[in-house]
């Protein structure tokens, strides 16, 4: 025996037939030939309960019987939606032509006369289900291929996170931090987006692209990035161009996670006022990403110490933010950011840096 033929021998087959004597009949001439799962229903009104527990891969369905027709059991059938309804054979001595059109149009298949012809029916019943077990099989290939795709992109997305995080933490040890600027100023990010009505799903973006921020600083000599004291105007106006550079290096990618990353990279040091860089943008003009990062980033760097200056305490840093509120930041932003103050501070004590850094 063959595996197609041990899986329609297993298929589950439901008749419903207000006849015992109908109902005694088929169940013996399809145990005959080794269909062993028949589910005889004499009511109809079973019919769904029954369809419910598990469902059939076929249905013998009578036309006339008292409390629902068989009409009435396929419009309650097909009102479940399932993409696998199983194929309907009505069981009939009506020969009709609206009779036959009726029960097409309602959901049948096939017809099978009364009083039953034993070759025809079991001939009919295994055409259908060989094509239910075809049809089954494409289903089921559907959803694995499915799920197949979806375990690929989530592994695309962790990799493209893995880099992401990387390349932030490869930045941030080119400028001589130790990591922790990049975990603080993210989770203020994403605490500050979320106040502004970014949904989780941005959120979680916010939280993984913001620490790309300052890629750019890896095109930066080390004479200008890691100079103890204030730049010169021409030095400075190297540093500048990092944020052009992360915008460059971050370009390409059609992933939500890193075009995030590129669009804050490259808008982070834009100002409110227009005299920020790479591109001078004002007001609405700069995304709101980048005028988010651009509050957290500025105020976890004045609470850090540096090589080049003391940290300043909380105070200082919020009265700063404040008073450049309208001119270098965001007003919205930077009412969010009063208001979220408790939870950044909380955010700041959590990862502090080390007393001997």
């Amino acid at each position: 025996m063959t595996t197609d033929d041990l899986l329609l021998n297993h298929a589950r087959i439901l008749i419903v037939d207000d006849e015992p004597a109908n109902l005694k009949l088929l169940d013996k001439m399809l145990a005959s030939q080794g269909y062993q799962d028949h589910v005889l229903i004499q009511d109809p009104r079973e019919v769904l309960d029954r369809y419910r527990e598990a469902r059939p891969d076929l249905i013998l369905l009578d036309i006339n019987m008292p409390h629902l027709d068989g009409y009435q059991v396929m419009e309650q059938l097909t009102a479940l939606n399932d993409p696998l309804l199983p194929p309907i054979v009505i069981l009939t001595a009506q020969q009709g032509r609206d009779t036959l059109l009726k029960a097409l149009a309602g959901g049948a298949r096939d017809f099978i006369g009364k009083p039953f012809d034993r070759a025809e029916l079991l001939m009919r019943v295994r055409n259908l289900l060989d094509a239910q077990l075809a049809h089954r099989l494409v289903h089921d290939q559907k959803d694995v291929l499915e799920e197949m795709v979806h375990a690929r992109t989530e592994a695309l997305n962790q990799t493209r996170l893995q880099v992401v995080r990387r390349l932030g933490r490869a930045a941030e040890y080119r400028d001589n931090e130790t990591g922790l600027h990049i975990i603080r100023m993210s989770q203020f990010s994403a605490l500050l987006a979320k106040s502004m009505g970014w949904s989780d799903a941005d959120c979680d973006l916010m939280l993984n692209a913001s620490p790309m921020h300052d890629i750019g600083k890896i095109g930066i000599a080390d004479t200008i990035l890691l100079k103890p004291g204030k730049l010169e105007p021409a030095e400075f106006e190297i540093m500048k161009t990092h944020a052009a550079i992360g915008g460059e290096l971050l370009d390409g990618d059609d992933s939500a996670l890193l075009r995030l990353a590129r669009e804050i990279a490259l808008t982070h040091h834009e100002k409110w006022d227009g005299s920020g860089y790479p591109n001078g943008l004002a007001g609405d003009a700069i995304p709101q990403s980048g005028r988010i990062v651009a509050v957290a980033d500025v105020f976890d760097a004045l609470t850090s110490a540096r090589p080049y200056k003391k940290a300043w305490s909380v105070e200082d840093a919020v009265s700063f933010i404040r008073d450049n509120s309208g001119s270098h930041f965001d007003p919205d932003v930077v009412a969010c950011f009063e208001r979220c103050l408790p939870d950044i501070i909380k955010i700041r004590e959590m990862h502090q840096e080390p007393k001997n850094h």
